[in-house]
């Protein structure tokens, strides 16, 4: 097929160009910037635009199919041509399950820990051998892309965004795929810019399960009321299993679990990801993976890019960083830390960065999401409310929303660096939660600190 991209550099657009080129596919792109790693990547296989911008010439009829990514706008010059040209344009989600249709379709959902059993499912596979196709949101441990296609695998696994497909079709990704197997980890609002009310959030997870062919399988976690109640309340055919925290202990800094294989040591812990284990094994014994195959696997599973990322560790302090921003992941991860280094001070810095983070009628919503720490920093720049055309808001209103008097805030890059760089961390775990870097943090230099 002639494939052509319109916004190839975005991370899950690019990753869809290689793996089409993998397969055999010929390629071509635009994008109006590119980033890295995204930039670098694409050149290796000499995808990358020879000039970034929009360019009517490259849509010709001999193109066989337009993938749209959601940083073009519905006036884009290539757009446009493909339109009046009649050729077949995808969204992102929509060309996956055209690759899909003929496969058996695993969608993992959910507000929070997606990523992380898209991931323990990949890796138990992979440990195993059995190659499937996949889709998913985070670079991992031994897989090239984060996309892998091919035209005789029985499975494809996918990663179910709730976000919009693209500028020219509103509806959420994970609407499109029609899962034979599904998962739904839990509810929690989020992007409220599309979404503006917590109800409307939740029925398109009503909707997700909904599309479930008849006799499809959900797994989902029964320790989420809301999630309990669309299952409850679903109208289609579907076979349900519900999860939940499995037992566990921790050992000098250890978490360990009970198995029917004997007591086995984790690379991971809290209690959201033994959660995220629990639906993930429902869902590879679903895809012929034995439970003493699950736990033989899981054991060397060591966790998603970005997700409770160990940057650096000695005797007595730890770093991590973790992409959780929405309330209920921040307290997730935070409640995890603390619970894993009770003895330890626990520094839980929090960047508010995105559209539904950084609204003032979403704040409330944080209250409470960093109690668990010793310490808690929120930052947040005046700029990027500014550029998003939101409302300001005073370091009080922060204070406020969180309910912690003792909330330190920071709103200028160079004033929370010198915070960070200047702590004792002796005896302590410092977690970096962001999707984005506090105005241009070093991750890579903080291992200097300790």
């Amino acid at each position: 097929m002639n494939v052509h991209f319109i916004a190839i550099g975005g991370s899950a657009m690019h990753n869809l160009a290689l793996a089409l080129y993998k397969k055999g596919d010929r390629i071509t792109g635009s994008d109006d910037t590119i980033f890295e790693p995204s930039k670098s990547r694409l050149k290796a296989k000499g995808l990358l635009p020879e000039e970034y911008g929009w360019f009517e010439d490259k849509i010709t009829a001999d193109v066989d199919a337009v993938i749209l990514g959601m940083h073009a706008k519905s006036d884009n010059p290539e757009l446009l041509k493909a339109q009046e040209l009649g050729l077949k344009i995808y969204s992102y989600p929509e060309f996956l399950y055209e690759q899909s249709k003929d496969k058996t379709r695993v969608v993992i959902g959910g507000s929070h820990g997606k990523t992380t059993i898209t991931s323990m499912i990949l890796h138990v596979l992979n440990y195993h051998e059995i190659d499937v196709d996949y889709m998913v949101g985070a670079q991992l441990e031994g897989f090239d892309t984060m996309v892998h296609l091919t035209s005789d695998n029985e499975f494809m696994v996918l990663e179910g965004d709730e976000y919009l497909s693209s500028p020219i079709d509103m509806r959420p990704k994970f609407h499109l795929y029609k899962p034979n197997i599904a998962l739904i980890s839990g509810i929690a609002w989020d992007h409220i810019n599309v979404f503006p009310t917590f109800q409307n959030y939740v029925d398109q997870f009503s909707i997700f399960t909904n599309s479930l062919t008849n006799g499809g399988i959900m797994v989902y976690n029964s320790e989420d009321e809301e999630v309990k109640k669309v299952i409850d309340n679903s109208t289609g055919s579907i076979k349900k299993y519900a999860y939940g925290t499995p037992e566990y202990r921790i050992d000098n800094g250890t978490t360990l679990i009970e198995t029917p294989i004997g007591e086995i040591p984790l690379e991971f812990f809290g209690a959201h990801n033994l959660q995220n284990m629990a639906g993930a094994k429902w869902i590879c014994q679903h895809m012929g993976v034995g439970e003493d195959e699950f736990y033989e696997a899981i054991v060397s599973f060591k966790g998603a890019s970005k997700r409770l990322e160990k940057i650096a560790e000695n005797n007595s302090s730890v770093i991590f960083k973790d992409f959780a921003h929405s309330p209920s992941k921040v307290e997730a991860t935070t409640n995890a830390v603390k619970n894993q280094y009770k003895n330890r001070t626990v520094i839980a810095c929090l960047e508010l960065h995105t559209y539904s983070s950084l609204n003032t009628t979403f704040l409330s919503e944080y209250e409470g999401a960093l109690n668990s720490a010793d310490k808690a920093v929120v930052f947040y720049s005046p700029h990027a409310i500014e550029i998003k055309r939101l409302d300001k808001i005073s370091k009080e209103q922060i204070k406020k929303a969180f309910k912690r008097e003792d909330l330190i805030v920071y709103t200028q890059p160079k004033e929370f660096k010198n915070f960070v760089h200047e702590l004792d961390l002796k005896n302590s775990a410092l977690l970096l939660m962001s999707s984005g870097n506090y105005g241009g943090l070093d991750f890579n230099k903080l291992s200097d600190l300790i």
